[in-house]
């Protein structure tokens, strides 16, 4: 791949990126496969793979996407590496691929030209797929614009992911980014669970509530009443307390009043005296 970047590469540019190579590379599917009129696909245009074996002409793959296995033919796949840098991609598979679904703004790849090496192009998602013509100076050093120019193609996508300058717009992600899924299976969230523990007056006789008033306002607190609720009856409660002691006061001596010995009454009704007056 020349001197695309500034690490050497000398493996990739002999072979496939393997499970030894870096992270970024990979296989993109560029048709079904198989086509839909033979059977089912196994994989899908946009897929991206790691290489797990060249089986001479054949790859044995792992999908990123759905976690699957299995073998595909070369010619369905482009060579990717650093994410970015497509090897034997073609103008209209380049446009195909930025317009799959969920593909964002300022998607792009790097291309190399399927018939000479060492010649580049830029790809960019836009309000349509925008191509760029990457020129090689002597010196091996790249560039868009002549007035700015680039030691190897990682500088230069380093600089437009950063401003413009001339270009449609900033570069964002890497074609495919989209298409990774680590298949990693995430606890659930567990569900949020409301207590269904409602405060029921029924259940409470008055003179419970006068005499055990901070049980009452303890029940409430558990009850998932509203504070605002809380209060008003934490008021009630205190505005109401001195009539309740009251009314348990006269109920306790209208008891005492009935309880005879014989037939005489142990302590007389405790009446008000303008009922006697006839």
């Amino acid at each position: 791949m020349g001197n695309t970047v500034k690490t050497p590469r000398a493996s990739e540019e002999t072979s496939a990126p393997s499970q030894a190579g870096q992270e970024s590379d990979f296989l993109a599917v560029l048709h079904d496969y198989p086509s839909a009129d033979i059977s089912q696909p196994i994989f899908h245009v946009g897929e991206k793979l790691r290489v797990l074996s060249d089986e001479g002409g054949w790859w044995r793959v792992h999908s990123l996407t759905t976690g699957r296995e299995n073998y595909i033919p070369g010619k369905y796949v482009a060579k990717v590496y650093h994410g970015w840098l497509f090897e034997g991609l073609g103008r209209e598979k380049a446009e195909e691929l930025l317009q799959l679904p969920n593909t964002k703004v300022g998607s792009f790849m790097i291309r190399e030209s399927e018939t000479r090496k060492g010649l580049y192009s830029l790809s960019v998602r836009h309000r349509q797929v925008k191509h760029y013509r990457i020129f090689r100076l002597p010196n091996n050093w790249y560039y868009i614009s002549p007035r700015q120019t680039f030691q190897c193609l990682e500088d230069l996508v380093n600089h437009y992911s950063e401003v413009a300058d001339g270009l449609c717009c900033v570069l964002t992600t890497p074609c495919l980014t989209q298409c990774t899924n680590n298949n990693t299976v995430m606890d659930p969230v567990p569900p949020v669970v409301m207590r269904n523990k409602n405060f029921n007056w029924r259940n409470i006789h008055r003179l419970e509530v006068a005499e055990d008033a901070k049980s009452t306002l303890a029940a409430m607190d558990d009850s998932c009443l509203s504070y605002g609720l809380r209060e008003s009856i934490a008021s009630y409660l205190s505005l109401t307390e001195d009539d309740n002691t009251s009314f348990a006061s006269a109920r306790k001596k209208k008891s005492q009043s009935l309880i005879y010995t014989g037939s005489k009454r142990k302590s007389a009704l405790h009446l008000p005296p303008t009922l006697y007056d006839n």
